[in-house]
């Protein structure tokens, strides 16, 4: 295990059941890392503990005038201290090629995670979790994976340094042997209230990350409706919450720090004066008691890690939970490509709902609920948010095609689509047909304005296709990164593009454009597109009135502006009132049609 092999060409499939699990399958999949930093670990430790008995060794050695045995003692402890420096640089490189083993195969079943889900992930987890769960928790997770194998070093070290003391001088040995095992549990009854202040502080810090991107996300709409204050004040008290959840978790921890400072002491105190006693009855020497008292000193360093794994423990715990969650969400429908990965031809046909998107053709659908219409949307892309029929295209069930054909089959152009930071060519740089090329694209979409603007905001690219582009678009308008969001589908020219509001944010000048250039560019190609705007609608083939989940009427938009009453509401954002009065106002046109009639005849 290499850092350089990172990432792994397979993650793994994770034990996403609870958080322990999960940790526990973390540590699994590293075994080779996990004895390799053991082995580091125990020989420095092994070593740090050897320095005690060398110093007795050297100091009996001087008492007895020994020079053959302080010559000894000298050599034993420059090994020692070699065993110390080369154990300490190998367990620090090993335990942190765990740490950064653990993070990154979290972060690729993450990344893994939301691609499979797409746009559902967002809809099922807030994605201010999805952020924290990817930083903070990461770093957490990983903290506990490369403690384990510290911890087990040192544990073992305790042990053989116990055993090596009864045997070296037994009667101090049984005080330290029966010393340690106390020091090590004395804080035990404190860890449930300390990892439950721990988790509430994860919880809250959480709260507050969700809350800030969630904010921020949505600042532009908050600044327009004057509700920025109001979430800023939601922050600081989320903030608030955060520091006094950290200071009252603190506090616990430093206790536990303290009790773990006192009692060894304590016991250096209690094994001085025993010792001092039997060295007055001779029944041991100088350097027996150095040696031990030393080994009691020497102790305190690798005892330090039992505070570690419990805080590593405390702090990931959570953090595992969240990740576990997030890693258990599964597709509403998925059969894990049970046909061949080729992609179908023909028409797109929803059982659930009754909508034919004939092949070739452009096709729009009015949808009253625009929820609605985004979930329609994403089940024609084979993303369904809850388990049914399955779309077909071309008679070919997508739910049975592996999922990567699918998606290169039928893609989905949601209403906020991400723009994400670089420059424009990169941007632009998408699996495609080839059919299509970046300028066909932007000028179908009407980007001229925009690669304007970004060429006047960047002076040192030439080419607007140079340009950069900050992080979500932020620096564009909202009609601008639409725009760009649509050039982006267009180039890569699937079998099936469903657009979702593609023109909400553009005036109707260049709404008119953008219909004219994709119609032309999709000549020959399946397209839908949900939208309400006249000027869309008067361009497509076929428009399909959706109504309560079902097709309710289909034809031509100036059809079914003067046929279908529910379509004009929708289109014209009738009210109920003026629908009344415009049926009324028809009916006595009709009667006096009539009149005039029996008039003449």
């Amino acid at each position: 295990m290499q850092i350089q092999d990172l990432p792994y060409p397979d993650p793994g499939v994770p034990d996403a059941r609870s958080g322990p699990r999960f940790l526990w399958w973390l540590g699994r999949n590293q075994l080779g890392g996990q004895f390799k930093s053991l082995a580091w670990g125990l020989l420095h430790f092994a070593s740090v503990s050897a320095l005690p008995f060398c110093v007795g060794m050297a100091i009996q050695a001087v008492v007895e005038r020994s020079g053959t045995r302080l010559a000894l003692a000298g050599a034993l402890l420059a090994l020692a201290g070699l065993g110390t420096a080369l154990g300490d640089t190998f367990l620090h490189r090993a335990a942190v090629t765990n740490w950064i083993t653990a993070a990154a195969r979290v972060q690729q079943l993450l990344a893994r995670k939301a691609a499979v889900l797409g746009s559902a992930l967002t809809r099922r987890v807030a994605a201010g979790e999805v952020v924290a769960v990817s930083t903070g928790d990461v770093e957490k997770i990983g903290w506990f994976v490369e403690a384990v194998s510290r911890f087990t070093a040192a544990a073992l070290t305790v042990v053989l340094v116990c055993v090596a003391l009864l045997v070296y001088q037994p009667a101090l040995g049984v005080v330290v042997a029966a010393g340690l095992p106390l020091l090590a549990i004395a804080v035990l009854p404190l860890l449930p209230r300390a990892t439950r202040r721990a988790d509430l502080q994860r919880e809250k810090a959480g709260r507050a990350t969700e809350l800030a991107s969630d904010t921020v996300a949505g600042l532009r709409v908050l600044r327009g409706i004057g509700g920025e204050e109001l979430f800023l004040d939601r922050y600081r008290r989320a903030s608030q919450e955060v520091r006094h959840a950290a200071v009252r978790s603190a506090r616990m921890w430093s206790l536990i720090s303290a009790i773990q400072v006192l009692l060894p002491g304590l016991l250096m105190v209690v094994v001085v004066w025993y010792g001092v006693h039997l060295a007055g009855q001779g029944r041991i020497t100088v350097g027996e008691l150095v040696t031990v008292y030393s080994s009691v000193m020497v102790l305190t360093y690798p005892l330090r890690h039992f505070e570690e794994i419990a805080m590593a423990y405390s702090f990931s715990r959570p953090s595992a939970k969240r990740a576990a969650r997030v890693l258990s969400l599964e597709r509403a429908t998925d059969t894990e490509g049970s046909r061949t990965a080729d992609v179908p031809a023909g028409d797109l046909y929803d059982p659930a709902t009754g909508l034919l998107a004939p092949a070739g053709r452009l096709t729009a659908v009015v949808c009253g609920d625009p929820d609605a219409a985004g979930l329609l949307a994403e089940r024609l892309g084979g993303h369904p948010a809850e388990q049914g029929t399955s779309v077909l295209l071309g008679g070919v069930p997508l739910d049975e095609l592996p999922l990567d054909t699918a998606r290169e089959a039928v893609l989905v152009q949601d209403k906020d689509p991400v723009l994400l930071s670089g420059s424009l060519r990169e941007l632009l740089d998408v699996p495609a047909s080839g059919h299509v090329g970046a300028r066909e694209a932007l000028a179908a979409a009407q980007c001229g304005d925009v690669l304007e603007a970004l060429a006047q905001g960047s002076l040192d690219a030439a080419d607007p296709m140079d340009t950069r582009i900050t992080e979500r678009g932020r620096s564009l308008s909202g009609g601008q990164r639409q725009r760009l969001a649509l050039a982006r589908s267009l180039i890569t020219d699937p079998e099936v593009l469903v657009l979702d509001e593609p023109t909400s944010a553009v005036d109707s000048h260049t709404e008119a454009r953008i219909a004219e250039g994709v119609r032309a560019l999709r000549e020959g190609r399946t397209t839908v597109v949900f939208t309400s705007s006249p000027l869309l609608l008067d361009h497509a083939d076929r428009v399909v009135l959706v109504h309560e989940g079902e097709v309710a009427a289909v034809g031509v938009h100036r059809e079914l502006l003067h046929t279908e009453p529910r379509y004009r509401a929708v289109v014209t954002r009738e009210t109920e009132q003026e629908a009344a009065l415009s049926g009324v106002l028809e009916d006595d046109d009709v009667l006096k049609e009539l009149e005039e009639i029996e008039e003449t005849a």
